[in-house]
């Protein structure tokens, strides 16, 4: 039998931090990793990943959000993503936080004086969600894998009411059927399947394009892999392929809610109806990039 240990043992036998040994089973790159729950199962024989000296090549914007990441850098192109992407993408799910709570909680890490009711969830996954746009910036240049994703979804659920049921299951697959706009989505035995298919597919393709990474988003939101929080991890992912391939991401706000949806629904027949609504968010970003002077 195969023996596993812990990613505290294994950070002990090499010496490295124990946040570098998760980034490595996330990414893939310790071979036979799986994700149980929230812990990860490391094979007794697994070898440290080897680092490559080459540095990838990547886009101006890429590298300015990494700088303004280790900085924190306020008023910065980072400070504004964090904020309106978090805000936009939570909001589209039913969070009540305005714009101004959602900055204010990056800003200072509190919530600040409100007359109206607040949700803790609400609270818990904006702090969460801060923390998947610091990781998708920080593993940009990573191949998409399973472990990727479902350490994006970890990240997003950690501490909320769900994680506290038993049959939901943080960072890993969902365990009972779901449906998205009425619509049916993969069963919980057929996800792994699904989702190993679609990334084999997708990681198969040398220069992605912008309908690459939107028929990717179409196929991943109609598996819909996990109990909740698959828009959200969904939009993470598109925002972190388009850093990977030199395409300007965007973010999909309030006032295109619907025309997102629409074309979600209608991407295999209509193409058009997402990716003219998902250009004109991307026109949107990129004011923000001629406003703060950064080449795209």
């Amino acid at each position: 039998m195969k023996k596993y240990i812990s990613v505290a043992m294994f950070a002990d036998k090499y010496g490295v931090a124990e946040r570098t040994v998760r980034n490595y089973c996330a990414k893939g790159k310790i071979e036979g990793a799986y994700l149980m729950g929230k812990t990860w199962n490391i094979p007794a024989d697994a070898v440290l990943p080897v680092k490559h000296k080459h540095k990838e090549r990547v886009m101006p914007l890429l590298g300015v959000l990494q700088e303004q990441k280790q900085m924190r850098l306020k008023g910065s192109i980072y400070h504004r993503t964090q904020i309106d992407l978090t805000y936009n993408s939570n909001h589209i799910e039913g969070s009540r936080l305005t714009h101004d709570q959602t900055r204010y909680i990056f800003e200072t890490n509190t919530i600040g004086v409100t007359d109206d009711g607040v949700k803790v969830d609400d609270i818990i996954e904006t702090v969460n969600h801060f923390r998947c746009i610091d990781f998708i910036i920080e593993h940009a240049m990573d191949k998409l894998s399973e472990g990727f994703i479902k350490e994006l979804h970890f990240i997003l659920k950690s501490g909320t009411t769900d994680s506290n049921k038993d049959w939901f299951a943080v960072g890993d697959y969902k365990r009972l059927p779901n449906e998205v706009g009425g619509i049916e989505t993969s069963l919980p035995e057929c996800v792994a399947v699904d989702i190993k298919q679609l990334l084999k597919e997708y990681n198969a393709k040398k220069q992605k394009s912008f309908d690459d990474l939107l028929d990717f988003h179409h196929r991943f939101e109609q598996i819909h892999p996990f109990q909740d929080g698959n828009g959200r991890v969904g939009r993470l992912i598109l925002f972190k392929e388009c850093l990977a391939n030199n395409i300007v991401p965007f973010i999909i706000t309030d006032e295109l809610k619907m025309f997102y949806y629409r074309g979600l629904q209608n991407w295999p027949n209509i193409k058009g109806f997402l990716r003219d609504t998902c250009l004109t968010a991307q026109d949107q970003y990129k004011l923000l990039l001629d406003y703060y002077r950064i080449k795209f």
